[in-house]
Order: C-alpha cells, then sequence, then structure tokens
C-alpha cells in the first residue's frame, strides 16, 4: 500500500476552515439572512467542493451558534431576540473584566508595566482601532466589524492566555452576528455605532483600569439600548 504523506487530511482541515469563514462572513455581511435555510449539497455546489469538508464547517458553525442543525432539513441561519444580545454582553463583560483583573494584578507576565513588547502591541492595536472608529463614523459596518475583531482579538493576545483570547473571539463573532441582523435594518449607520477603541487603549496603556471600565460600560449601555430599540420597531 502506498503511505500516506497525510497532506489530504490538512488540505481537507484548511478547506474546512476556509469553508467556515466565508459563510460567517456571508451572516455578519448580512448577505445570508436570518432563517435562511440551505443544505450541504447547496453548499458543496456554490463552492464547487466535496461534502465533507463543507458538513464539517456547518457543524463547526453551529457548535459556535452561528447556524441552527436540521437532521432533515439541512442548516438555518440562527435567529437572535434582543434578549440573546444582552446576554452575550454579559458574558463578553465577564472575560473583559478577567483581563482587566489581570492588569491590576500584575499576574501575567506579558502585563507587566514598562514592558517595551506590550507598548508596541498596543501601539499596533491602537492603530486598528483608529480604522475601526473611522469605519464606524462613516457607517461602514462590513469594515467595522473586520477592524474590531482584529482590535479585540489582538487585544485579547496581550494577556499571554490564548484560550481567553479564544473565547472573547468567539463571543464577539457571536454578538456581531446577533447585532447584524438588526443592524442592516438602518439605511444609515453613521452616529450609531460605537467608536471608543482609541480610548479603551490610551486608557490601558496607562493601566487607568477605572476608566477602561467605564469606557466598557459605556459601549455595552450603547450597544443595548441600540439594539433592543431596533428590535422593538
Amino acid at each position: 500500500m502506498p503511505r500516506s504523506s497525510g497532506n489530504g487530511a490538512v488540505t481537507r482541515s484548511t478547506l474546512r476552515q476556509q469553508i467556515a469563514d466565508a459563510l460567517r462572513d456571508e451572516v455578519l455581511a448580512g448577505r445570508l439572512q436570518p432563517g435562511k435555510e440551505f443544505t450541504v449539497k447547496e453548499i458543496a455546489e456554490q463552492y464547487g467542493v466535496s461534502a465533507t469538508p463543507v458538513r464539517e464547517a456547518l457543524v463547526d458553525l453551529s457548535a459556535q451558534g452561528l447556524l441552527d442543525a436540521d437532521q432533515h432539513r439541512g442548516f438555518r441561519v440562527h435567529e437572535y431576540s434582543a434578549e440573546d444580545f444582552r446576554g452575550m454582553i454579559e458574558a463578553r463583560d465577564l472575560v473583559i473584566e478577567g483581563m482587566f483583573h489581570a492588569l491590576t494584578a500584575g499576574q501575567h507576565p506579558s502585563v507587566q508595566p514598562g514592558d517595551p513588547r506590550v507598548a508596541a502591541v498596543l501601539a499596533g492595536v491602537r492603530r486598528r482601532g483608529e480604522e475601526a472608529q473611522r469605519a464606524a463614523a462613516a457607517g461602514d459596518l462590513t469594515v467595522l466589524i473586520g477592524y474590531d475583531l482584529r482590535f479585540w482579538r489582538e487585544l485579547a493576545a496581550l494577556f499571554g492566555n490564548p484560550y481567553l483570547a479564544d473565547f472573547l473571539h468567539r463571543l464577539r463573532v457571536q454578538t456581531w452576528v446577533c447585532a447584524v441582523q438588526h443592524l442592516r435594518r438602518l439605511t444609515d449607520l453613521r452616529g450609531e455605532l460605537w467608536a471608543g477603541h482609541t480610548e479603551l487603549v490610551d486608557a490601558l496603556g496607562s493601566r487607568d483600569t477605572d476608566t477602561a471600565r467605564s469606557i466598557i460600560a459605556g459601549y455595552n449601555a450603547h450597544s443595548i439600548a441600540l439594539i433592543e430599540r431596533l428590535a422593538s420597531g
């Protein structure tokens, strides 16, 4: 028997992730609407690939709460309520509070004061925040989501716990998917979107967690009020 190099498994795994990322982006862009149903066969034909990596990608997205799986009818985009959004914000806030606590207590070497690597990373995160703020001011939701996810992923990575960073990223993706289902109803988002990224970075850079907490509290209150208003109207 010929010896397997393992490249097939790697290729399938990569394809699985590419399909999952592409479908997630379709949901975030609002091109896959809440309740939209589709089958493994339809997605496989759309991307010109076999059913196996598609099925695996759809199962992954279901596990993340972005899709609902029906054994007989395939998959559909999960529909979120304003109450779901509030719950996500609360969960997200608990994770962020843990990050702030680590910063205050100096519990991890990656958040020690005076570390030039931390300053360099924060500078990069701040640039991401500036781009997010420009997109928010312009009402460009798609661009904002991209920069916002990178902003938080890089910021969370500073705290040296990849599990924490990954969990926060998943929460933020889920929160954005929920928010998009409501925000896409507005034709003009200028003045509606939160844009306090650089203020938050500056507060964390100076280890001012009280100000950082205040910024996050304002962000949460703004987001919840916006989504609840759109959901009720």
